[in-house]
């Protein structure tokens, strides 16, 4: 998807690992939000409380869900679900990711 119709977009970043992860929340009407986001090349671990899907929209990563061994290489255009109360470790080896997280229901 490539914009979002009807929403309400938060206006300070969300600032992580010294900016080299940053995104802005949006609101929908329907009371869920995502957010939209870069990843700049490094390797990051994020715990999550709610369940989440990561959609790259651009850029190649890694990922390493928590409890799991397997790395998984998402590329544009794929996604992954991680599950509440749970975490991943993303790894960006060179350029930007760009990504959407939706926050699930539970």
């Amino acid at each position: 998807m490539s914009s979002f119709p009807n929403v309400t977009v938060d206006a300070k970043a969300n600032i992580y690992f010294d900016g080299k992860v940053v995104s802005h929340t949006v609101h929908f009407t329907d009371g869920t939000k995502k957010t939209l986001g870069l990843i700049y090349p490094g390797k990051f671990h994020f715990g999550t409380a709610a369940p989440e899907r990561m959609e790259m929209i651009a850029g190649t990563c890694k990922v390493t869900l928590d409890g799991s061994s397997n790395v998984i290489e998402i590329e544009a255009g794929s996604a992954f679900d991680v599950a509440g109360n749970s975490g991943f470790t993303i790894t960006v080896e060179s350029g930007i990711c760009e990504y959407i997280c939706s926050f699930l229901p539970a």
